[in-house]
Parts: C-alpha cells; sequence; structure tokens
C-alpha cells in the first residue's frame, strides 16, 4: 500500500469507491433512501474534480486500484475517509490515518475532527477520536444521524 497526493484524472475512480463503499459498509446503519441522498448514483465530473482538490485529497493505492482516500484540512477536520467496501479490515483505514497524524505533525495540527458515521465511530473511537455531540444532518431531504467527533493532538 502506498498513500500519495490525488491526481487528476481519478476522479471517476474515487467517486465509484466513495458510492460503492456508502452503499455496501454504511447500509447496516442507514436506510436506502439516507444512502440514496448521501451517495447519489449521478456522477458530476466537474464538481467532484473540483471537490477533490479543493480537500487537498490523498488516496492509498495498492498494485495501482485506489483502496482508500482521505484529506486533512488546515485546521484539523478531516472531511472525506472512506476505504474501499472490499478492502475493509486490511488495514487501509489504518495507514490513511497515520498518514494523516503525520500530516497534522508536519502542520502542527494540534487537534482533528470530523463528522463521523454511525459505521465509522467504532474505528474512529479506537484510533483516539472521542464524540463530542451526535447530530442530525440533513442531505437532500434525508436526516442522517452521525457524530462530532475530536481528538486532541500531543
Amino acid at each position: 500500500m502506498k498513500i500519495r497526493a490525488y491526481h487528476l484524472g481519478e476522479e471517476h475512480e474515487i467517486w465509484q469507491l466513495f458510492q460503492h463503499t456508502v452503499h455496501h459498509v454504511n447500509a447496516r446503519d442507514y436506510t436506502k433512501k439516507q444512502l440514496n441522498a448521501w451517495a447519489p448514483a449521478e456522477f458530476n465530473t466537474v464538481l467532484w474534480t473540483k471537490k477533490l482538490a479543493e480537500l487537498g485529497s490523498f488516496v492509498c493505492v495498492d498494485n495501482k486500484k485506489i483502496i482508500g482516500y482521505g484529506d486533512l484540512q488546515q485546521k484539523g477536520y478531516i472531511d472525506h475517509f472512506f476505504c474501499h467496501h472490499q478492502y475493509q479490515g486490511q488495514g487501509v483505514g489504518s495507514a490513511l490515518m497515520v498518514h494523516i497524524h503525520g500530516l497534522a505533525a508536519q502542520q502542527q495540527i494540534k487537534q482533528l475532527s470530523a463528522d463521523v458515521s454511525i459505521t465509522a465511530k467504532a474505528f474512529f473511537e479506537k484510533n483516539g477520536f472521542t464524540v463530542t455531540r451526535p447530530q442530525v444532518v440533513t442531505i437532500r431531504g434525508q436526516a442522517l444521524t452521525n457524530f462530532k467527533m475530536e481528538k486532541q493532538l500531543v
């Protein structure tokens, strides 16, 4: 596994990873309507390319296949953090989290935060994050429960 910056032209592969992961992995905690609102079938190349670039996204690659992706914003916020649904439990999330911690250290970020799904909550807790509050967010007319989580860094 190797983690590197996202490259222009990888948008569709990352979208598929995002969409399939939400619909396969998060299906145990959210309804079909919620999943469709969160990760709709339609793909807008322009918007998704802009989003990935704005986030400063990075990808986890194994044998030229993107198996995870994430980001770290200037104030320590993790906006996207997804592991391919077929690679769950194989260390992809841990590798991405180590990378995030390394970036945070380089940028002298003292706190990490994220809005974490029900499904990912246990993983983030295992990595030292604590729930600051549960919340309900509305996406395309659907209410989804998630958790505001934070981790203080030394």
